[in-house]
């Protein structure tokens, strides 16, 4: 056999690798990234759903009066139609959460659980999708090789993070 002959039979078959290659990076790497973001989004919504989508639910506030290590305790004050005031509710024990404060906050329904309300709840609410924002900035720029959008997916995580440092 002619050796240019061999290189012209082996040219297409190398091309086809090269492309088959290509797109299981592109869809390993866009399935991980999508991945991500879904688990962002799952995680933000427990908390996000009460915060945002108040009505018909109860609304008030949370003086805090003890703190343990994973809790905060204090009476509850209500603020909506049909609420009623308890004598201790439970509140995620954060570093937005301080011992002796008022907080604006949404009863979990069926539960004494609260959540932080306002802006400042729903921000705090969607730091996991800020996280996760992030995350897969690392996987579009690196695995998918789309620095546009990695930078717009990496500055909006930045700026969620941001507004919810600087608001709570």
């Amino acid at each position: 056999m002619i050796p240019a002959m061999s290189r012209a039979s082996a040219t297409p078959s190398r091309r086809t690798s090269v492309v088959a290659l290509r797109f299981g990076r592109i869809a390993a790497m866009g399935t991980v990234a999508v991945l991500i973001l879904i688990a962002g989004v799952w995680a933000s919504w427990g908390s996000a759903q009460h915060v945002m989508l108040t009505k018909g639910r109860e609304r008030g506030t949370i003086q805090v009066a003890r703190c343990g290590a994973d809790t905060c305790t204090g009476p509850y004050t209500p603020l909506s139609a049909g609420s009623r005031a308890r004598k201790s509710v439970v509140i995620e024990h954060t570093v937005a959460v301080r011992k002796g404060r008022t907080y604006d906050v949404v009863i979990k329904p069926g539960s004494d659980d609260v959540v932080r309300s306002g802006p400042a709840g729903i921000l705090y609410a969607w730091v996991p999708m800020g996280g996760a924002l992030l995350l897969a900035s690392v996987v579009v720029a690196g695995g998918l090789r789309r620095t546009r959008a990695a930078w717009a997916l990496a500055g909006s995580g930045v700026a969620l993070l941001t507004a919810t440092f600087v608001l709570v």
